[in-house]
């Protein structure tokens, strides 16, 4: 009988988190209305770091 050689699989890297969003794809925003810009509340909003997908591709 001879010997099988083994070989390891390689497992890809898990794609980095976004730092802006932290991977959930949305970013809330202050909302400020009237002459005197006050605050109004908060409104959410595609992360523009990740596009929404919550991670960073690799190629980035």
């Amino acid at each position: 009988m001879t010997a099988m050689a083994t070989r390891k699989k390689k497992i890809a890297p898990a794609p980095a988190e976004c730092p802006v969003c932290h991977g959930t794809g949305e970013v809330s925003r202050t909302v400020h209305v009237g002459r005197k810009r006050r605050v109004a509340g908060e409104q959410t909003g595609l992360c523009l770091n990740c596009l929404g997908a919550g991670v960073i591709s690799a190629d980035d």
